[in-house]
């Protein structure tokens, strides 16, 4: 008979460990949490010290019953969920279900599923950490108490279904406040002036103004001098006049250091930028790694150790193992003398270890075949910053090259890598926003003194840009610097406020939808505490203390509540006067008064209502049907006429007139057949179940082409891209733009 009974959260952590502990143990799973909050109901009583109402979750009444069963046949329990503070409550509601079986209970912590990691554990039980149940605990009952009581003023003053989340509505108001500085955005046109120039035989190379006399330009700019057309346009009939000749050449050595290894905020965002891996998506690989995969004879194993951490420290027997592997793979001119030790953030919790191979003798490679695409792909990243972190940094020879022609300096600066220490292995990506200054370029030799032919000589336009939309990797890092939500949160952050309609991904750019702008602009003015960042960031602070023991759970939720509480008071009236002065007048005129019609907001979503309520009670919904408009088109099926019909959305689509005898529909053609190769459909517009305009293929579901910006049938003259999208933003006003992303290619459109 097993002497003792382990049990994790799931059946691929359970098989892994199962192997490692033998047949003194049997292994099972709870599947998570076994318990929680009812759905249904607030279940914290607030007079009471909030104490919680714990149920049990739906359809776990089984799996707690063969956990009781499996216990009675044992001499002890080890409880063996995630070393974390939802692990630790996972643990805590097991306990308070085993207990009854009167055998002794124990927690076993490791970071990683290895042999070695397991059997240290079982050999050390500890107890149950208190203060990270206590830290959970305070969270979900925060949790709670914004989200079950917010939500239910949001349904009668708003609209049904809408919802609010502590961390989460911060998260939107970000967004939010982001879309407004680029609405907000007025755009600055300035010039630049460019040499292009060539020493000897060598390859061409670009040179920016940077100074006419001691006039200084701006680098910060990315494009140097900042001056105005005209003066653009003499600078280059003067320059070109002169020769253009090698003033001053500045060369230096710098060095480039590694990163770090990952941290579970650095993991999601570099996941994004290299693979584009959703933060979801990124963690629901990298629990897959580290819970263990068959690798062939080896069978299951735990390939990395535990990704839910924000620190950067890693265990001596694993920096011992990366340096033997640095210097037999690359050689001892890439190992440091001593190994790397990288500080820890400000508010950075070491309790883990960064996220790394949990062995270095199963590189990428040689599990491939194990491995599917996006398991391999994840993995090879996490192995790379590993490695690179504890290699020797890169040498580069960086030189800047000031050229004169008469009273205009040139300037341009470019590097040679002299040494690619750990830059042979991995390099950071980069976020899409980064400036021209930022590429680098190599420079031919030349000489102080050297004349150098002058290929062209062009003045460019440019315009100041917005703030760039937030992709995931850059509202990570804005959640993390900002200190809200935690390393485990991040993912489930940003896939709730999608989820909910709040936010959507336009070419992997969140923006706030309209619900979500409503909303969030309701919150601000009634719930200021809860929507306020640094408020959010000081909650998160105080978890952390009621974690380390020092602070209690129930006196930081009664801080939180008085003020909260006299917030829920006033909310639906400051909700009420916020929603009237978000009103507009439409374009519509009332047919029983003929008063304009106002856009408003009920609890079923936006409707048109007179104006001149209370005398004239006429409303009917936004985007009513309007009649059916004729077109030249022919129904395929039954050859009636096909008419134009308005959907309830707004959305605009082709019907047969024949209706409902026929009921053939489809959408309206951009004119743009389909890109998709070997797809015969065209290009139509769609609307999103929210009313959102995009554009879809004719042969949805078969083809599941989309595009947010309308395509033009018009070929792009610089790729090979055979349509081009329109366009209309703050900085550029209506254009054309083209879809592929590494083709730069825009054109203006009159207003």
């Amino acid at each position: 008979m097993p002497k003792s009974l382990v049990v994790v959260e799931s059946p691929a952590k359970a098989k892994t460990i199962k192997k490692f502990l033998g047949r003194d143990y049997v292994v099972k799973a709870s599947m998570g949490h076994i318990r929680d909050l009812p759905k249904n109901g607030l279940a914290v009583d607030i007079e009471g010290d909030f104490h919680p109402e714990y149920t049990t979750i739906r359809g776990k009444g089984k799996i707690i019953k063969e956990l009781q069963d499996a216990a009675k046949k044992v001499d002890s329990i080890y409880l063996a969920a995630d070393p974390d503070r939802e692990g630790e409550a996972i643990c805590w509601h097991l306990s308070e279900v085993l207990h009854r079986t009167k055998k002794p209970i124990y927690r076993i912590v490791f970071n990683e599923i290895t042999r070695q990691a397991i059997k240290e554990a079982a050999s050390q039980p500890g107890q149950i950490n208190q203060n990270l149940v206590d830290a959970q605990q305070a969270r979900r009952v925060l949790d709670r108490l914004v989200g079950y009581q917010i939500s239910p003023i949001l349904w009668r003053n708003v609209q049904r279904g809408l919802s609010a989340g502590r961390v989460q509505s911060v998260a939107v108001r970000l967004i939010c406040e982001r879309e407004e500085a680029i609405e907000a955005f007025v755009p600055q046109e300035y010039w630049s002036v460019t040499a292009n120039l060539q020493s000897r035989e060598a390859l061409p190379f670009d040179a920016r103004l940077f100074r006419i006399g001691e006039r200084k330009g701006e680098e910060s700019s990315g494009y140097g001098f900042h001056i105005d057309e005209e003066e653009a346009q003499r600078i280059t009939n003067e320059a070109q006049k002169h020769d253009f000749i090698v003033d001053n050449i500045d060369r230096k050595k710098r060095q480039r250091r590694p990163v770090p290894p990952f941290i579970t905020s650095k993991l999601q965002q570099e996941a994004a930028r290299k693979l584009r891996f959703s933060a979801r998506k990124t963690m629901m690989i990298a629990q897959q790694l580290y819970e263990g995969l068959e690798i062939g004879e080896e069978g299951p194993v735990g390939l990395i150790t535990y990704m839910r951490t924000d620190s950067t420290r890693v265990a001596n027997e694993a920096l011992t193992a990366v340096r033997s592997h640095i210097e037999d793979a690359y050689g001892q001119e890439y190992l440091p003398a001593q190994p790397v030790r990288y500080r820890a953030g400000k508010a950075a919790q070491d309790a883990h270890e960064a996220i790394r191979p949990t062995s270095l003798e199963r590189p990428p490679e040689s599990i491939r075949q194990h491995l599917n695409p996006d398991q391999l792909r994840l993995y090879d990243l996490i192995w790379k910053r590993f490695v690179a972190s504890q290699m020797k940094p890169a040498v580069l020879d960086v030189t800047t090259v000031d050229i004169v022609a008469g009273p205009y300096l040139f300037r341009v600066t470019g590097s040679i890598l002299k040494f690619p220490g750990f830059m042979s292995v991995y390099m950071e990506g980069q976020d899409e926003d980064k400036s021209e200054q930022d590429r680098e370029i190599s420079l031919p030799e030349m000489t102080v003194g050297e004349k150098l032919a002058l290929l062209t000589l062009t003045p460019r336009q440019h315009f100041t840009q917005p703030p760039p939309r937030y992709t995931e990797a850059t509202l990570v890092k804005e959640l993390e610097e900002k200190g809200i939500g935690r390393p485990s949160t991040y993912a489930t952050i940003i896939s709730t406020i999608q989820d909910r309609g709040y936010v959507a991904q336009e070419q992997r750019r969140l923006t706030p939808t309209e619900i979500g702008t409503l909303v969030n602009k309701l919150l601000i003015e009634s719930f200021p505490d809860i929507l306020d960042v640094q408020f959010t960031a000081k909650m998160e602070t105080q978890l952390d203390q009621i974690e380390e023991g020092n602070a209690h759970w129930v006196e930081v939720l009664k801080e939180f509540y008085g003020p909260f509480g006299k917030a829920l008071e006033a909310a639906p009236d400051k909700i009420y006067d916020t929603k009237k002065s978000l009103e507009e007048v439409s374009d519509e005129k009332c047919e029983k008064c003929g008063s304009s019609m106002l856009i408003k907001w009920g609890r079923y979503g936006r409707f048109l209502a007179c104006s001149a309520y209370p005398e004239c009670k006429n409303t009917k919904p936004f985007g009513e049907k309007v009649p059916d408009q004729p077109t030249d088109e022919v129904c395929e099926q039954c050859g009636s006429p096909m008419v134009i019909r308005t959907a309830r959305n707004g959305g605009q689509f082709l019907a047969c007139s024949a209706y409902p005898e026929c009921k053939n529909a489809r959408p309206i053609s951009t004119g743009v057949a389909c890109p998709r190769e070997g797809c015969d459909g065209y290009i139509g517009e769609r609307r999103s179940r929210r009313g959102r305009v995009f554009y879809g293929c004719s042969n949805y579901p078969d083809c599941e082409f989309v595009s947010w910006g309308k395509p033009i049938d018009k070929a792009c003259p610089q790729c090979d891209s055979p349509y081009l999208i329109e366009k209309n933003t703050k900085a550029k006003g209506p254009h054309l733009a083209c879809p592929n992303k590494e083709c730069q290619y825009t054109e203006l459109l009159d207003s």
